[in-house]
């Protein structure tokens, strides 16, 4: 199973429309293929197939429109996550995977945004930036509680008039730089 979700979900194309599909959303591949019109209709057509088999996304009615059957897609947001046991089993190298495309799905998406007429990223407030923090197990443990907490409730919005879907990637790994030493010391004059 997990390397069906990692089969799955680690896809640029596929994460794009796990994302689009959010907030209980139901849309045709027709009306999916107008949301991501940056990706020629049949991959997005091809992709939809493949998160529908697997049982991303699921079918919420059908409807004949012109001789060919019509699909509304709904998204099992279950099979839409790679989850800690998954992650846990996953090698460094789907790790490499899945981080990759969840960067190319990323970046697809950002310039999507400022491709589209009207884009203010100082208005919408856009943010990229990158810390570095010095973190125990403890503390680390405690901030990604912290997270999910201000997080968890949000991901629960529908879409409605006065809401705009954003994305938020919390991106979170230590540095190849080995733990810091007691034996060195720190001063506050530099």
């Amino acid at each position: 199973m997990a390397v069906d979700t990692l089969e799955l979900l680690a896809h640029p194309v596929r994460l794009r429309i796990v994302q689009a599909m959010s907030g209980g959303r139901v849309f045709t591949t027709s009306q999916l293929c107008d949301r991501i019109r940056d990706v020629h209709k049949a991959t997005v057509y091809r992709h939809i197939g493949v998160l529908a088999e697997g049982g991303v996304l699921e079918v919420e009615g059908e409807q004949r429109v012109r001789g060919a059957v019509e699909r509304r897609y709904r998204l099992c947001r279950e099979r839409a996550v790679i989850d800690a046991d998954t992650a846990a089993s996953m090698s460094p190298a789907d790790h490499r995977r899945a981080f990759a495309a969840a960067m190319a799905t990323l970046l697809a998406e950002f310039n999507a945004y400022l491709d589209h007429d009207g884009a203010d990223p100082a208005a919408d407030a856009v943010g990229y930036r990158q810390h570095v923090l010095w973190l125990s197990p403890d503390e680390r443990a405690e901030m990604i509680e912290e997270m999910r907490d201000a997080i968890t409730p949000r991901l629960e919005n529908r879409p409605a008039p006065h809401r705009t879907p954003h994305i938020l990637s919390p991106i979170l790994f230590p540095t190849a730089e080995p733990p810091h030493d007691a034996s060195e010391t720190q001063t506050s004059d530099s």
